[in-house]
């Protein structure tokens, strides 16, 4: 399973696969074979190229908060997939006009503008289920909504354009 993982300003690809507790991490062109046993809540045993560490992990504020002897990382982390739709959007966001388009297949659940609504950053355009997952679209920028080129319960594909915000 692919994840992004954000620290602080920087982001990365993490691809995890395996199963429980042996797992191969993949950053970049980097490789660890990894043993992670959860031993109390919040509490991991990790063995890491043949280091043990202690990991206390936990949530705060949605963020991912792990200690790990006298270090301390905050993560953010969301499956790949949910962030490339989410990112979608915010990408061809700019000074001009703004389209959204499908990252994946998917099927439209709810559309929330029409043509000639104004739109500020932020506020929901649609939501689209892709892989079991609903997704909301926002506004990557103000404007106004000029095209709206799906409905509810319309399957669309990769790369169909779903709303264009001029």
């Amino acid at each position: 399973m692919k994840f992004v993982v954000t620290i602080g300003d920087a982001t990365e690809t993490v691809e995890v696969s395996g199963k429980a507790p042996r797992y191969r991490v993949t950053i970049g062109s980097e490789v660890w074979e990894v043993d992670g046993r959860l031993t109390a809540q919040g509490i991991y045993s990790l063995l890491i190229g043949g280091a043990s560490h202690v990991a206390d992990v936990r949530d705060e504020g949605g963020a991912c908060v792990v200690d790990i002897g006298d270090e301390r990382y905050v993560l953010r982390v969301e499956e790949e997939t949910r962030h490339i739709i989410r990112t979608r959007g915010r990408s061809a966001a700019g000074a001009g006009a703004q389209t959204l388009v499908a990252p994946l297949p998917g099927r439209i659940v709810r559309v929330a503008v029409k043509p000639g609504d104004r739109v500020e950053k932020g506020d929901t355009l649609l939501v689209i289920e892709a892989m079991k997952m609903e997704n909301e679209y926002r506004a990557g920028s103000a404007g106004t909504v000029s095209e709206v080129r799906v409905t509810p319960g319309q399957a669309v594909n990769g790369g169909d354009v779903l709303v264009v915000i001029a």
